[in-house]
């Protein structure tokens, strides 16, 4: 069977138990869980080379049996105009309409990055990108979540650059889709930073200004009884202070709220023991049990990797208890596998 086919059906859903070290052991970021068919599926931004060094596709895919034993389909998707760019981060895909679609971003290393959108007719790909720039508004946009409600209708989280407020820097925004690759609507403002542990770096040098920037990024959304829970990642993607914290909504489109904390209180080194967790998602399992997705890095300047551990509710504020100890340990001020 080509690695590029649909998954068979013949391999039935199950989870064996999880443990606290990476599920794969090559370089995966920014991990999308899903399943689609007789398996899951993984989708993770690459270090920006290539695969196959071909430099005809991007974007590794994953499938697994049971979220443990993982195996590499390769790239999956066929780059688009090399003009677009050479950095491809966060893709995220979802079926709809007979097809798959991969949202993603692309932008000329940390420049200029906008939301585009990829058609399969197989969750392995090819895809093929449709051509369409989804937020040509943007100075900058990354970190594209397709998201569909109960009732069908599809909404488009995002991080964008925002220099207004009291925290400038890389916010969430969110727009309706009336189809897979046409927004419905303007972005509306999701979450802004709002806590020290949010900041990027201190007089950072951007638009032609000099501002203390802090980031959120990596919105994923649930849908808990009537409530929306949307999953966050902020400050430093390559430190120790990165994180994931929670808001809640009444409605894909707001008002979203959170508990303004010192620092992140889902996902941290402080609660893991692992160097900068975060960037994560989330999936449902037939039993009804949740499983989170998320990388961290093996060491500083490392590789950040794939770990997948069951998320559990405590009066429906998810909390993540690894089922094993920790696969990077801290010992001094050093960090070591």
């Amino acid at each position: 069977m080509s690695s590029r086919s649909e998954p068979a059906h013949t391999v039935p859903l199950h989870a064996e138990p999880l443990h606290a070290e990476p599920v794969y052991d090559g370089y995966f970021a920014d991990p999308f869980l899903a399943r689609f068919g007789g398996a899951f599926i993984a989708y993770g931004s690459g270090d920006d080379r290539t695969l196959d060094g071909t430099e005809t596709h991007a974007f590794e895919a994953l499938r697994s049996p049971d979220l443990v034993h993982w195996t590499s389909a390769g790239g999956v998707l066929e780059r688009p105009d090399p003009a677009l760019g050479d950095a491809y981060w966060a893709p995220e895909v979802i079926a709809a309409d007979g097809a798959y679609w991969m949202y993603y971003s692309v932008g000329h290393g940390i420049i200029g990055h906008h939301l585009r959108v990829a058609r399969a007719d197989s969750p392995l790909g090819p895809f093929v990108d449709q051509g369409v720039n989804l937020t040509p508004g943007e100075s900058f946009a990354i970190d594209a979540h397709p998201f569909q409600d109960a009732d069908g209708s599809r909404y488009l989280f995002f991080a964008r650059d925002v220099l207004t407020g009291d925290r400038p820097g890389t916010h969430l925004a969110v727009m309706r889709l009336d189809s897979p690759t046409r927004p419905g609507s303007d972005p509306v403002a999701v979450l802004a930073p709002d806590a020290d542990w949010q900041l990027f770096e201190r007089a950072r040098p951007m638009y032609g200004r000099i501002l203390d920037w802090h980031t959120l990024e990596g919105p994923s959304v649930v849908r808990r009884g009537d409530a929306y829970r949307l999953f966050f990642s902020g400050g430093r993607w390559e430190g120790d202070g990165y994180g994931v914290s929670v808001a809640t909504a009444p409605h894909p489109l707001g008002p979203w709220s959170h508990e303004v904390r010192e620092a992140a209180d889902i996902l941290s080194t402080r609660l893991t023991g692992l160097l900068g967790p975060g960037h994560n998602s989330v999936l449902r399992l037939d039993d009804g049990s949740d499983r989170i997705a998320f990388h961290a890095w093996n060491s500083v300047g490392g590789k950040r990797q794939l770990f997948v551990q069951p998320l559990t509710w405590e009066a429906d504020v998810p909390k993540v208890v690894l089922a094993g100890p920790g696969s990077v340990v801290r010992s001094g001020a050093a960090w070591r596998v």
